[in-house]
């Protein structure tokens, strides 16, 4: 059986409805009711990182897990070592963490240091592991859902500045694959779109899904923290903002690691937007 945390969301219902797919028994964890049915092979049980005593039911005859930190987890929380311990205490063999490309590319960035100390005591927990390191989500576009909805305009930072964000899904392909599979112990895979786009690509793209024009509003800087500084934890804003508006050359290379494990290429953004346009109309 796998666990799967951080069910609820943009990696982990998808991962979920992967791993039932596949055949495989699924425990769906999350800190509330899922908002969704689950398929007939998983089950939910509700349990909270932050707390590593809640998790022995999530936990009870799983043989993988699945690590996933999200809002408030990603700014503090219980000491990464308990989580593992308590996965090894269970039975659980191997780990899959979802972490961060921004640990690979800028290592001493603040806003992401729970993902680090998770890195680190997924690395030393003595369980086979692999990390997931994904860029940018193409997901972070529903921040634009409300003003594309009622105003047919996308109000972003930095317009023209090109990142190969990726399709959250091909993030749960991945991981179903690292899962389930041998041979993946001990490995990094960063994980990006085929191609970088800019902001104002993914506007064009959201116009093309829809089949109406989306305009264009550049925000400055300043403005656009405070726009995020309601949905996203405080540390994790001003890396955020780095990356979006003076990436590295390594954040915007395009990584060959999703076609390595799923024998395809990315998900373009485009592909995306049409499959979610629902969320923007």
């Amino acid at each position: 059986m796998i666990t799967v945390t951080g069910a609820s969301g943009n990696v982990g219902r998808p991962l979920v409805e992967a791993l039932a797919r596949a055949g495989e028994k699924v425990t769906a964890v999350s800190r509330t009711p899922l908002p969704h049915d689950l398929p007939e092979s998983a089950r939910h049980v509700r349990a909270d990182l932050a707390d590593p005593a809640t998790l022995a039911p999530a936990l009870a005859g799983a043989d993988a897990l699945f690590l996933l930190l999200a809002g408030e987890l990603l700014g503090g929380g219980a000491p990464a070592t308990e989580v593992l311990a308590a996965a090894g205490e269970a039975g659980v063999q191997r780990v899959v963490l979802l972490s961060s490309q921004i640990n690979g590319t800028r290592p001493d960035a603040l806003s992401h240091a729970r993902l680090r100390e998770f890195e680190e005591a997924v690395r030393s927990s003595g369980l086979a592991w692999t990390i997931l390191r994904p860029g940018g989500f193409a997901s972070n576009a529903y921040a634009w859902s409300e003003t594309v909805r009622t105003r047919r305009t996308v109000i972003a930072p930095f317009a023209d500045i090109a990142l190969p964000v990726v399709d959250p899904a091909d993030i749960a392909e991945a991981a179903a694959v690292v899962l389930r599979d041998e041979g993946h112990a001990g490995r990094t895979y960063e994980l990006t779109g085929p191609a970088a786009v800019t902001p104002r690509q993914q506007a064009a793209a959201l116009s093309e899904a829809l089949g109406e024009q989306v305009g264009f509003v550049e925000l400055p800087r300043e403005q656009a923290r405070e726009h995020m500084a309601r949905f996203m934890p405080e540390p994790v804003i001003d890396g955020t903002l780095d990356i979006l508006g003076e990436p590295l050359p390594a954040e915007q290379r395009i990584s060959p690691d999703v076609e390595k494990l799923l024998g395809r290429p990315a998900g373009p953004f485009a592909e995306w937007a049409r499959r979610n346009a629902h969320a923007f109309k």
